[in-house]
């Protein structure tokens, strides 16, 4: 029997269990309607995997999705937003868990590899129908675990400036693909062309892009013309290579100018271009320049959800609902004062799964190591920019640790 796993704050002292408990195999461990008596009751349960089956899966899905709509319209803050995600498989579509891959790093960099060949030379022959298997892959590796997706894509971001381009497309591409399982108006369709449009974005500027992130001086005239036009002219681009998916188009033209306030207000091409926007901006901002330090990913969270207005932008929500505050490949600061790297999202938005890498003192540990954020030492207290840190982390290390 098909199960899910389940938030555990949904279980509230004084209040009846909303559904049937189960473990991951589907066997019953609490009846639907048990009374949940006590904080240590409550706590015991919390302790445990539990999950529930397929029909009530799809209702606490539908609940949690009305739920962080109904904070949206309410302008509520972004703190209050972050904390009614429930857990990262409630975003995330409510799968059961998946299989690992094997090697996560190696897996996403030979994407990258496939991706920059396929950007470079877009005359090359039947360029959408490749498109649409690397976008495929890019799904595949993403449901082998998004966690892992999150770390090594995040990781790269805020450590690497090589091959720029390539890597923040995959990056804003990953988070749009998150984020738009969280978008309950949303056709399943949409998402295979939001994935392509995410990921060919730049299709005009991949050179230039790689240029700038190495670039020490101000950019120059001709530059800032090429970077002004190069969402018309990657739909040019796309268009005469054979692209002809209207809403890719439309959504890879319109990446920067797409309006703010209700999605459903703007025509379909127009919503992707949204989210693809406010992912960018999150990406951008997370990834250092040779002319201007990273962010740090919660400045960078910030930056996506308020909307040019100043305003809660519900794209940008959606993308604070699926990665959180602090997405995995992330570093944070803990209440004892280490710094930590992110490893997972946890159930609860304040508290993922970290392993520390630099000691209060400021001196590096030799072996990053795991620490309960739930426990009040190591409570995660904010995030920290990459430039704050001079440790060179291993992320086929990290993965294992997670």
């Amino acid at each position: 029997m098909p199960v899910f796993q389940l938030p555990s704050d949904v279980l509230r002292v004084g209040e009846t269990t909303p559904f049937a408990l189960r473990d991951k195999t589907g066997c019953l461990l609490v009846p639907r309607g048990t009374m949940v008596a006590t904080e240590d009751q409550r706590q015991q349960l919390a302790a445990r995997d539990l999950y529930v089956d397929e029909q009530d899966g799809e209702a606490l899905k539908r609940a949690i999705a009305g739920k962080l709509d109904s904070m949206v319209r309410q302008n509520a803050l972004i703190g209050l937003i972050a904390q009614a995600r429930a857990s990262s498989d409630d975003i995330n579509g409510m799968k059961a868990p998946a299989q690992r891959l094997a090697d996560p790093a190696s897996a996403w960099y030979s994407l990258q590899l496939r991706l920059g060949a396929l950007l470079r030379d877009t005359a090359q022959p039947d360029f959408e129908s490749k498109m649409d298997k690397v976008q495929t892959s890019f799904l595949g590796l993403i449901d082998g675990d998004a966690d892992d997706a999150l770390l090594v894509l995040v990781h790269g971001a805020i450590t690497e400036v090589h091959d720029y381009s390539v890597r923040h497309a995959m990056l804003v591409a990953l988070v749009c693909e998150l984020s738009a399982r969280s978008i309950p108006s949303w056709d399943l369709d949409w998402r295979a062309t939001l994935r392509s449009a995410a990921l060919s974005m730049n299709v005009a500027m991949t050179q230039l892009q790689n240029q700038l992130a190495l670039q020490d001086c101000a950019v120059s005239d001709v530059q800032r013309e090429q970077i002004v036009g190069h969402a018309i002219a990657g739909a040019a681009l796309l268009r005469s290579a054979g692209v002809s998916n209207a809403m890719w188009l439309e959504a890879v033209e319109h990446h920067h100018d797409s309006p703010p306030g209700a999605l459903v207000t703007l025509p379909p091409g127009l919503q992707l271009a949204r989210l693809i926007q406010r992912a960018d901006i999150f990406a951008a901002r997370l990834s250092p320049r040779k002319r201007r330090p990273a962010m740090s990913a919660t400045a960078a969270a910030k930056a996506a959800y308020l909307d040019e207005n100043n305003r809660p932008d519900e794209a940008g929500s959606a993308i604070i609902k699926a990665i959180g505050l602090y997405p995995p490949g992330s570093l944070v600061r803990l209440r004892s004062g280490e710094v930590a790297v992110v490893l997972r999202r946890g159930r609860h938005p304040t508290q993922p799964v970290v392993a520390g890498i630099v000691n209060p003192a400021g001196n590096a540990i030799a072996e990053p190591v795991l620490r309960n954020t739930r426990l009040q030492p190591h409570e995660v207290t904010g995030g920290v920019a990459a430039h704050e840190v001079k440790v060179r982390l291993n992320v086929e290390r990290l993965l294992k640790l997670g």
